[in-house]
């Protein structure tokens, strides 16, 4: 593969300009290869596989760790962890979010078993920077491989993947060295690592400054208030009937997630559990509404009924975005969506029962805000699955049922032909739910109207009491005295 440049290349493409201010102090290398530390740096023009510093993204503090893939392979020696650890806690004191760009083979061989166990070392300042709620993003450069893709390589709030980099745990070589046959074509390939979960996007150099900038929008505090945007009434006059609203949730032409997030001010995409699975139905993003920052859960209505039912993987997903939002301190939109989780044997065979009820579980006990939108249909499991919320709202006509009203025909009346009546009788409405307390308001299904509405539940929900917050969601569905 062709070379795609060093750190400092990517530092210039990322950083505003002139802002880098370097955090390096010359490396303390230890004795036995002298002539090979001589020779890399000659050859790389750096004293060491990695640069780590400070500069302006978007105007905004960031610290960098960045591979140098020209000095011994980007390997991690002792002096490379000293300097890597260092520029960990530095940023953690100063609270600056970090973006670590890793290009590299692994440990440096020359310094064996003590060099190896520095990737434990590294990842306990990551981790240390993470609990300190810190972003912590990273870029898996060509290539990266061994032990650095096994520890401060993968654990990224937020990771991105160079177009076409090599991406591994065993570098091909040494496979095909130690087994006598070739690793397969395309397994250890970015964009692989993209369909399958794994990382959440491939982005290439050029354009990681925007993505990063557009993240850390969201995962840090704002620089500047942002101005609150527009608030807009409630639907008012006779509610509509239930069979009604289901016809209506179901059209091609309405408003889904998607439309919703194109009215948000930032929004990053992300992608996959991040340990080798995905599921298109549900999407998972980082997003600004106004002055509301927060991670998004939302069911894709439209990639579901396109053939990506929700499984358990798409569960695992919702999971790993509370767990990011707990993690940040950031407050948790979920938007119901749903004609029904997948039912299959496949699902059977995957836990989707005991993922819905994890589900719950996480939700019901976030340690942090929480807001759901009921945005159309809400059948079964799945759309119970992300509906326990310090606030809950719901469009004028989404509907939630134990089942899509035709299964529900099916079990009462052994037909489908009973589904509008038994719509109209379960209490399935958005009025119902108002009624009953399940969801706080009913709002407008115009994606620009809820952009608002989102902003304003997001904030109000951020301001209960902490401890209070689990104990009122479950109440939520208490029976009224």
């Amino acid at each position: 593969m062709e070379d795609r440049g060093t750190a400092r290349r990517l530092i210039d493409l990322t950083l505003d300009p002139g802002s880098w201010r370097s955090w390096d102090v010359p490396p303390r290398q230890p004795p036995g290869y002298e002539d090979a530390l001589a020779a890399a740096a000659e050859r790389s023009g750096v004293d060491e596989a990695v640069l780590t510093g400070e500069g302006l993204l978007d105007g905004r503090r960031v610290g960098l760790v960045v591979s140098e893939f020209g000095f011994l392979a980007g390997s991690i020696g002792v002096a490379t962890a000293d300097r890597i650890v260092a520029a960990v806690e530095r940023a953690t004191r100063e609270g600056l979010p970090l973006l670590a760009a890793p290009s590299s083979g692994g440990t440096r061989m020359q310094e064996g078993t003590f060099a190896f166990v520095q990737m434990a070392r590294i990842t306990a300042a990551v981790m240390t920077h993470r609990k300190a709620r810190l972003p912590y993003l990273v870029y898996l450069r060509h290539p990266t491989t061994g032990g650095v893709l096994a520890s401060w390589g993968s654990l990224g709030h937020v990771t991105v993947a160079e177009p076409g980099a090599l991406i591994g745990f065993l570098g091909p070589r040494v496979y095909e060295g130690l087994y006598g046959e070739p690793f397969p074509e395309g397994v250890q390939r970015a964009e692989n690592l993209a369909a399958r979960g794994l990382v959440d996007a491939v982005v290439a150099p050029e354009d990681l400054r925007p993505i990063a900038a557009r993240a850390l929008n969201v995962l840090m505090p704002p620089r500047v208030p942002h101005a609150p945007l527009y608030r807009y009434a409630r639907p008012m006059g006779e509610p509509p009937g239930a069979w009604e609203s289901v016809l209506r949730t179901r059209r091609d032409d309405r408003p889904g997630v998607r439309e919703l997030l194109d009215e948000a001010a930032d929004v990053s995409l992300l992608s996959g559990t991040g340990e080798g699975e995905n599921d298109p139905g549900l999407l998972l993003a980082l997003a600004r509404f106004g002055a509301a920052r927060c991670v998004v859960v939302a069911q894709d209505r439209r990639s579901q009924r396109g053939g990506h039912p929700i499984g358990p993987a798409g569960l695992r997903v919702a999971r790993r975005g509370m767990r990011l939002a707990a993690e940040l301190g950031l407050p948790l939109v979920t938007v119901v969506d749903t004609p029904g989780a997948v039912l299959s044997a496949d699902a059977e065979n995957r836990g989707l029962a005991g993922e819905i009820a994890r589900c719950l579980a996480d939700l019901i006990t976030l340690d942090t805000a929480t807001v759901c939108l009921l945005l159309g249909e809400g059948a079964g499991g799945a759309a119970l699955a992300l509906l326990p919320a310090d606030r809950v709202l719901c469009a004028e006509h989404a509907w939630l049922s134990p089942l899509p009203p035709e299964g529900a025909s099916v079990i009462v009346h052994r037909t489908r032909d009973g589904a509008a009546g038994l719509a109209e009788s379960q209490g399935i409405r958005a009025a119902d739910l108002l009624e009953r307390g399940i969801v706080d308001w009913i709002v407008s299904e115009q994606p620009f109207a809820l952009a608002g509405e989102l902003e304003t539940a997001v904030l109000a929900s951020c301001s209960l009491p902490p401890d209070d917050r689990a104990a009122a969601r479950a109440a939520r569905f208490d029976r009224p005295a």
